[in-house]
């Protein structure tokens, strides 16, 4: 594992593109209007350091890897680790994803969902993914992260 993780680490760089446009935007003025935040990742916490470090997206109130939970998402264990590590009350929180898993795992865990669209860039993939987790009932979908910002401005 320890070897997997530095060839990562080697090849971050290389291959990573990096953030997409305008997350760091959203996370910094979510940050500036005093929303807690956290991240919820399917990678292990050594994997997880590789990619904070290369991406430089700020502080997160908690971060919650594979290696914190028993099983992955949709299993709502990771969610509701976070809320708690935040303190806030799962019903209060709003968890953006980009996969069924994200949207699946958040509605089992008691939180508001939104689609994440961004990722989703080939011709036809947001729609299709908006199918896929109609089943979920997202609250929002957003295209850009400034959507996010924009939809959560009122409560900033």
């Amino acid at each position: 594992h320890a070897a997997a993780v530095r060839h990562y680490a080697e090849l971050h760089g290389a291959l990573g593109e990096g953030p997409y446009p305008g997350v760091r935007e959203m996370l910094a003025a979510l940050r500036a209007a005093g929303y807690p935040l956290g991240i919820v990742t399917g990678k292990g916490r050594s994997a997880w350091e590789v990619t904070e470090a290369a991406l430089g997206l700020g502080p997160f109130g908690v971060v919650v890897t594979d290696d914190d939970v028993s099983a992955p998402k949709p299993d709502p264990e990771g969610l509701r680790l976070a809320a708690a590590g935040l303190d806030v009350p799962a019903a209060a929180c709003l968890y953006v994803g980009d996969s069924p898993g994200d949207l699946e795992a958040g509605r089992n865990a008691g939180m508001r969902v939104a689609a994440a669209l961004w990722p989703k860039t080939a011709p036809g993939e947001s729609d299709a993914f908006l199918q896929q987790v109609r089943r979920f009932a997202p609250e929002w979908s957003f295209a850009h992260p400034g959507d996010v910002t924009r939809a959560l401005a009122a409560w900033c």
